[in-house]
């Protein structure tokens, strides 16, 4: 009998394991590159087969797709909706091009052709929220990723046809907020673009979520601070990615191997509170090294509403302080009438939106940075090339770099260079080594000159004086 307490608590042990194990754990996982009507993009279906691989690796059923028709894609998200109903962890991830109509999210099946407004809404297009709401809502806990802030070929042809009505259209997602027990992260910011990465690996924010968000032992809050310093980092600070959570416990996609981590509501009160201290500083610490040297006031607050007693804190407190004072003198001289908020005012999507630049502003923004030393195409459309060559452009000035204009940027470029135009082309003739005579017979007509050769008074006088002396003799 006295091997009876032992050994019962062995088989609790290995009893919570296999509960713990026997999480219902389902994914949707989808990459879509190879699209018919604009350019494909080189890496989404890269980042989702190794995406899925990686699910299916820590226990979760993956319903998985690339480069999927409307129809094909449909198909997809019933199957993972029957799948994910009542399921204790539900992971939504999708890589491709995504665009945001007056604030609702759409992803865009690879056959889709959108012209305007209509073809998104009336079926083109894959609604996030509407999506999200059928597919996961009773599952227990939801995690989406959503890497497909790419810049949109189709924003321009959309808001090229919104002449009746006002049409707000983003080449990036809109702001999304999560329900309880969802956890929603983008790749970058809402209204901005995220970068591809290099052809034929993996995009920066699927690499680090490849890196960290099956950490054995690792929560899912802490992951992401991992991920968004990664990011941050390697696109040195060009991009940052951002999400909103409502979890109301520790979430981890790969539990412990000794099973600690995997079930926290099974430790006593004071082992929990011991054991989720250091986990606690760690994200902390974390959190505050991807923001420490940031310029964004509403980055520091991040940090205040997360940790409101944080050990950072007066540190925080002084640098919202000091950011909110006066904006930073930039190094040189502004144009006359130019805001000095050009060196601190963010640029988006959005923001250049709001200027309405027709296809001949885009163009006299083109020209205007190539006299000023950034060469680009004079296109008039903004495409990555252009986007590489403004942001050079806001590196160089000291202002806020992201690719896109504000008002204030918009106005000291033209404050600061003049247009090039483009200059006619001279024919030169080849220079005549010696006087060439006409043909006989043929009487070359006389040349107009308002300059007199030097030898035409010489000329004159000679034969002035010859025909004199005939006339003396």
């Amino acid at each position: 009998m006295r091997i009876a307490a032992p050994a019962l608590s062995l088989v609790c042990v290995l009893l919570s394991a296999v509960a713990a194990q026997a999480d219902r754990r389902v994914a949707f996982v989808l990459g879509n590159g190879d699209y018919r009507t604009v350019m494909p993009l080189p890496n989404p279906t890269i980042d989702s087969t190794a995406m899925a691989a990686k699910l299916r690796n820590i226990g979760f059923e993956v319903v998985e797709g690339t480069d999927l028709t409307r129809e094909g894609m449909t198909a997809k998200l019933i199957e993972f909706g029957r799948k994910a109903q009542g399921a204790d962890i539900a992971v939504f991830f999708y890589a491709g091009h995504g665009i945001a109509v007056n604030g609702v999210n759409y992803l865009l099946p690879v056959d889709a052709d959108l012209k305007s407004e209509m073809d998104v809404k009336l079926g083109a297009a894959i609604d996030v929220d509407t999506t999200l709401d059928q597919t996961m809502g009773d599952a227990k806990v939801k995690l989406v990723f959503l890497d497909a802030c790419r810049d949109n070929p189709f924003a321009e042809r959309i808001r090229s046809a919104a002449r009746t009505r006002s049409v707000t259209v983003a080449n990036g997602l809109a702001e999304m907020k999560s329900g309880e027990g969802t956890l929603i992260a983008f790749a970058t910011g809402p209204g901005q673009t995220a970068l591809d990465g290099s052809a034929g690996g993996h995009s920066p924010f699927t690499r680090a979520l490849l890196d960290h968000i099956a950490t054995p032992g690792v929560e899912i809050q802490q992951a992401m601070t991992k991920v968004r310093a990664q990011v941050n980092e390697t696109t040195r600070k060009q991009q940052l990615p951002w999400g909103h959570t409502n979890l109301i416990g520790a979430v981890y996609l790969n539990p412990a191997a000794d099973g600690a981590a995997a079930t926290p509501a099974a430790l006593g009160p004071a082992t929990a509170t011991a054991a989720a201290a250091p986990v606690s500083s760690e994200v902390e610490l974390e959190f505050w090294r991807s923001i420490r040297d940031s310029n964004k006031v509403e980055e520091f607050d991040a940090y205040l509403t997360n940790y409101p007693n944080g050990q950072f804190r007066s540190i925080a407190l002084a640098r919202i302080a000091s950011l909110k004072a006066a904006p930073p003198k930039p190094d040189k001289a502004l144009p006359p009438g130019v805001d000095p908020a050009v060196t601190t005012a963010e640029a988006t999507q959005l923001t250049e939106d709001r200027l309405g630049l027709k296809p001949a502003q885009r163009r006299d923004v083109q020209r205007r940075l190539t006299g000023l030393g950034f060469d680009v195409s004079t296109t008039g459309t903004f495409g990555p090339e252009t986007r590489g060559v403004i942001r050079r452009w806001q590196a160089a000035r000291g202002y806020v770099e992201s690719g896109f204009l504000n008002a204030p940027q918009h106005k000291a470029l033209l404050a600061e260079a003049q247009p090039v135009e483009e200059k006619p082309v001279v024919r030169q003739a080849a220079p005549r080594s010696r006087v060439e005579q006409p043909p006989a017979g043929e009487m070359r007509p006389a040349r107009a000159s308002s300059q007199p050769s030097p030898f035409d008074g010489a000329a004159g006088a000679f034969i002035g004086g010859v025909i004199g002396g005939a006339l003396r003799r």
